[in-house]
């Protein structure tokens, strides 16, 4: 497991992707549920099934980041956007990507006061995944993305790791 919030990690794309959805979605509560759950059904259409440990890892990761980017990333009448990507070799990459590029995601290492009922949502992150990071937008466009991978085991004929019957 990586844990670089530094950003010094390549941005590595998985290399040869089988699935791919991306859409973008307003900075609201909403727009992060309505994320989650899109994004949720895109794993399922694609063979990693409700309920598997993937895909509730997965999910799970979307949920974090889309919500931390409508908390600590939003700047109004902005949107942020949501790339899924899964490859034929087991890893699926969840890219967040909001317009507020000088609230960088904190260092990892720091402690949560156990009395807030916030700032766990990274941790959870670099807990589930297999690797994370962030890094500016390209193309000097204001902002920063944040990325996780998961990486599970294959076992059907498309490599996406659900068992088919």
């Amino acid at each position: 497991m990586t844990n670089n919030p530094a950003g010094t990690l390549p941005n590595a794309q998985t290399p040869h992707p089988a699935h791919n959805f991306t859409m973008r979605f307003t900075s609201t509560p909403r727009g992060a549920r309505l994320a989650r759950r899109l994004c949720s059904e895109r794993l399922h259409a694609w063979g990693i099934p409700y309920g598997t440990e993937a895909h509730d890892t997965v999910t799970l990761l979307v949920a974090e980041l889309a919500a931390n980017a409508v908390r600590y990333g939003r700047v109004p009448g902005r949107d942020f956007h949501v790339r899924l990507t899964a490859a034929h070799a087991g890893t699926v990459r969840v890219e967040v990507t909001d317009t507020r590029g000088e609230r960088q995601p904190e260092p990892i290492g720091r402690h949560a006061d156990p009395d807030r009922p916030d700032g766990r949502g990274l941790l959870l992150v670099a807990a589930l995944a297999s690797r994370w990071g962030w890094n500016p937008r390209p193309g000097g466009a204001p902002g920063k993305s944040v990325w996780a991978e998961y990486q599970h085991g294959g076992g059907n004929r498309d490599g996406m790791g659900a068992s088919r019957p």
